[in-house]
């Protein structure tokens, strides 16, 4: 008797550990946090009460950081899945004056003590990932409606940092950063009214 009382309460413990292990094997891995919503995090910790003015200024450096890591990734596929070539010129110049953009904007993040993204946002993948779906003419004319559309926020986002930042640096940086973002926005609508003129 005193047996079978053993051989149950080790097999229900066997029957317990297995279900444990099982159930934590069946525990879905928490989703990343986007990398956007990290640094403004981290910038709201460091200056939430003692700078609401510093808070509000990392945010123009943030927006900026997401957008060129974003149109950095979309200028590559361009180079690489563009059939047009202007849109492969278009995508070449995303890379290279963007790259230079990202650099500006960490350097003086860096100085500020300001949080950045550190890898492509949540949106920025889904954005690619939609590019990505498109091919030939679509894909061409996908890519210039983008940056198009990208580049107008961008600039409206600068516009904003460069009137209302409280930090003369930072307001500076936005005023060098306009007169680039809007050759790119003249650039990217003649690419588009192009690619129209071809149908």
């Amino acid at each position: 008797m005193k047996k079978t009382t053993l051989l149950k309460s080790a097999l229900l413990s066997v029957a317990i550990s297995s279900m444990s292990v099982t159930m934590t094997s069946c525990k879905q891995e928490p989703k990343a946090e986007d990398t956007k919503e990290v640094a403004e995090d981290q910038n709201e910790a460091k200056f939430d009460d003692t700078n609401d003015a510093k808070e509000d200024d990392s945010q123009y450096l943030v927006a900026a950081a997401e957008t060129d890591m974003a149109e950095i990734e979309l200028g590559k596929l361009a180079q690489s899945k563009g059939t047009d070539p202007d849109v492969k010129a278009l995508g070449k110049m995303m890379v290279d004056q963007h790259t230079k953009a990202s650099a500006d904007t960490k350097a003086l993040a860096d100085k500020k003590q300001i949080s950045l993204p550190v890898a492509v946002t949540d949106k920025g993948k889904e954005e690619y990932e939609d590019l990505n779906k498109k091919s030939g003419k679509d894909f061409d004319e996908k890519f210039a409606s983008m940056m198009v559309d990208g580049h107008k926020d961008a600039i409206s986002k600068i516009e904003k940092a460069s009137e209302k930042a409280t930090d003369p640096e930072i307001k500076l940086w936005a005023a060098n950063m306009l007169p680039t973002l809007q050759t790119h926005l003249q650039h990217a609508e003649t690419v588009q009214e192009k690619l129209k003129n071809k149908k």
